[in-house]
């Protein structure tokens, strides 16, 4: 990953912006130390949704809620 101290940073401040803008994450450091990540805005509205990606590729049990009712009990009760 790119690191580039403020001074470039502030300098370059457009490119960057565009270079994190198209996915490629960098970070800023002050005196070699870094500061902070800068990563890509993905919007709630543009990102993909993925409710329902796995319908119809597996199944949940109707006792769903009680699986291991019994062990569970076993181990506080003891």
């Amino acid at each position: 990953m790119q690191q580039y101290n403020i001074h470039t940073a502030k300098t370059h401040f457009s490119a960057l912006v565009e270079k994190a803008a198209n996915g490629e994450a960098f970070i800023i450091a002050k005196a070699d130390k870094p500061m902070v990540k800068v990563i890509p805005y993905v919007s709630h509205k543009t990102a993909k949704k993925r409710i329902g990606f796995l319908k119809d590729q597996l199944t949940i049990p109707e006792d769903f809620d009680q699986m291991g009712q019994n062990e569970i009990t076993k181990i506080f009760e003891a």
